[in-house]
């Protein structure tokens, strides 16, 4: 093993493909059917590209050379990677990265789409599986440490930085037997298994919220916030509604329920419309999947209903926009809500998913015991979410409070905060 080290901790010769973070603009996400499917609201942006260092491969005092990142299996494991690395960008072009992932995941797509270099390790998930598949993905997970070692030997980064769940595990392990620093992010209230074995071996773990750090060892958090994207934060409900059309005075809805949608959310929408409609402009964000299906009522509706009702299959950069322009929004609880939320001071109406091993219910618990959220169950959709909804739209001094009370959990900064985090953590490295 310390033959294996010691090989690992050799400095390769700087590689011609790995790359510094460039910068980003518009958005590659879905665009809404009221605008005709696959139109373009605009010129399509630039990725966020890459370029060579910008003199020489002298380490600096004040930063660190190269950064290697992990995590997906869903988007949130991989946009708060992506908000980092649009702030690190900023602070020091020059940093080189390179993300590790599944082959065909979502972060393989996201990775590529901003232009960050990707490599492709054999992964796999171990919570809920049976013996088969369990046998069969802890080899993968196996074969990927392997696969994860022989990258961080070749690029050398000065430090590793995950997300969580199984597609983290490899670099996470990878870059620590190397003797890299790893700093965990954990974007959840809770945090799953893969960020409790990580964080034994991190140098850092930063978290959302204070109350996160009880459940991780005692000395090794930092209470950051939730990495939201510049785009986001720099928002107004003005400009967004101008953007998207929308008139200034009256009642927005947003209802979306990941990249690959969320059926239940999707058929209680569509059953209340006739009364949504009336009260207020949707903004129906399906997903993937669903798309096509709800295309297909939405064609049926008449002109009216049609300019009051958009839908889009996926939105990325999009979104700041979708989540500015609402007066409410209907979701999920993924980890984004803690975050983009409160940034966005729009209160929303939270549908845990009931499988996702319970984190959404704490997220959503955090919200709504806070003021700025309801909870409906996914069970009951089909007969509370249209009500709840107008409800809610039908009192604006409770709206008013609960976009208050979300936007007082904003943390705005939490990006140049890992930024700084990763910086210490390079630098506790250095001899």
């Amino acid at each position: 093993m310390n033959r294996l080290l010691a090989l690992f901790r050799r400095k390769p010769h700087t590689q011609s493909e790995s790359a510094a973070f460039a910068t980003a603009e518009g958005s590659p996400g879905a665009n809404p059917e009221s605008l005709g499917a696959g139109a373009a609201r605009g010129a399509k942006p630039n990725a966020m590209g890459l370029s060579g260092l910008a003199s020489g491969d002298q380490r600096r005092e004040d930063s660190f050379e190269r950064l290697l990142v992990a995590g997906g299996g869903t988007g949130g494991h991989v946009y708060p990677l992506l908000a980092v690395l649009e702030t690190l960008r900023e602070v020091d072009p020059r940093v080189e990265v390179l993300f590790l992932g599944g082959h065909g995941n979502i972060e393989e797509r996201l990775a590529r789409e901003h232009g960050v270099p990707f490599s492709a390790v054999p992964v796999g998930a171990v919570v809920g599986q049976g013996p088969v598949r369990l046998a069969k993905n802890l080899v993968s997970l196996a074969k990927g440490i392997g696969s994860a070692m022989a990258e961080v030997r070749r690029f050398a980064p000065d430090v590793v930085l995950v997300t969580g769940g199984y597609v983290s595990v490899p670099a996470a392990v990878a870059g620590w037997l190397a003797g890299r620093p790893v700093v965990v992010c954990l974007p959840d209230m809770m945090p799953g298994l893969a960020v409790k074995g990580l964080a034994r071996l991190a140098t850092t773990v930063t978290v959302s919220f204070p109350e996160v750090q009880r459940t991780l060892p005692a000395g090794k958090t930092v209470v950051t916030g939730y990495p939201v994207r510049p785009l986001l934060e720099q928002g107004n409900r003005l400009d967004a509604r101008d953007r998207l059309g929308l008139p200034a005075a009256e009642s927005v809805v947003t209802v979306f329920g990941g990249s690959r949608g969320a059926r239940t959310i999707n058929d209680a929408l569509l059953a209340g419309l006739s009364a949504l409609l009336p009260q207020a402009h949707v903004l129906h964000v399906t997903g993937t999947l669903d798309y096509d299906r709800v295309r297909t009522r939405w064609q049926a509706l008449d002109t009216c209903a049609r300019e009051r009702y958009r839908i889009y299959s996926y939105v990325e950069n999009e979104m700041a926009d979708l989540l500015w322009a609402a007066d409410l929004v209907v979701a999920r609880a993924g980890a984004a809500t803690l975050g983009e939320f409160p940034v966005a001071g729009v209160p929303s109406i939270l549908v845990p998913y009931p499988y996702a091993g319970g984190h959404q219910r704490l997220n959503a618990t955090y919200l709504r015991d806070r003021g700025a959220a309801l909870i409906v169950e996914d069970a009951d959709l089909g007969e509370q979410l249209a009500p709840a909804i107008n409800a809610v739209l039908a009192d604006p001094q409770r709206l008013s409070q609960m976009a208050q009370a979300a936007k007082g959990l904003a943390k705005p900064g939490a990006c140049r905060a890992i930024v700084r985090e990763l910086q210490r953590a390079a630098e506790s490295r250095r001899p």
